[in-house]
């Protein structure tokens, strides 16, 4: 079951980047023009999605996949290109929207619905591979691996998810975070985890027992700064 800090978490998210971030976001994930920093972060993202789907079959015709936390929709229409039965959803029913507006009407074989709500909503069924790109590095590693968990029991061949892993750039700019007055136009937090550390929670998590860890990469690009895990069944 979903903690207080994972509920409480994700609100604050859900009122950012449906209301605050809705039109930076709008911007960063499409082919307008962008200052340095937006540029660098776009170029980050861009090599990450590529690095998760370079993870998935090349062929996923029969198999069904989730993208949690789905944004404005690139990885989803990308596996759905593949043949996938893909279900995207996200928090924000204005992103979820512009994911909508901006996907392609013919996917071939592939089939891409989108929902708005809450990853963990078990009414979305089984599902062969489950990726969650940059949507759990705002939660603290005790949520993340609770939420790998529920994800682990009805995901039946592989999970891929993104973190933002602990350096020390990012541990500085976490702290000193902390320390600025909270605003509402605020982006939450991203909370750094040590690799090692999240291998460890995850290894000792009864729920991930069948569980392994498989390929790992880190993407930096200027201000954008994400590390991918793989989970494999044993």
């Amino acid at each position: 079951m979903p903690t207080l800090t994972y509920r409480h978490r994700r609100g604050q998210l859900e009122t950012y980047f449906d209301r605050t971030a809705v039109e930076a976001w709008k911007r960063l994930t499409s082919d307008a023009p962008v200052g340095r920093v937006r540029a660098t972060v776009r170029a980050g993202r861009d090599r990450m999605r590529t690095t998760l789907l370079d993870w998935l079959p090349e062929d996923l015709k029969g198999r069904r996949l989730l993208d949690a936390g789905c944004g404005t929709g690139a990885l989803a229409v990308e596996a759905a290109r593949r043949g996938a039965e893909v279900v995207a959803i996200d928090l924000s029913p204005t992103l979820v929207a512009l994911a909508r507006d901006r996907a392609p009407t013919d996917l071939g074989a592939g089939k891409l619905t989108f929902h708005v709500g809450d990853l963990l909503d078990d009414t979305l069924g089984r599902f062969d591979h489950v990726v969650a790109m940059d949507s759990l590095i705002h939660y603290r590693a005790q949520d993340v691996v609770r939420v790998l968990g529920h994800l682990a029991e009805r995901t039946d061949r592989s999970l891929q998810f993104t973190f933002a892993p602990r350096t020390t750039p990012l541990a500085i700019m976490h702290a000193i975070g902390r320390l600025i007055p909270h605003s509402s136009h605020r982006a939450p937090a991203i909370e750094p985890v040590a690799e090692a550390a999240l291998r460890q929670a995850i290894d000792g998590a009864a729920v991930m027992s069948r569980w392994t860890p498989g390929r790992s990469q880190r993407v930096a690009s200027g201000f954008y700064t994400s590390q991918a895990l793989e989970l494999i069944l044993r």
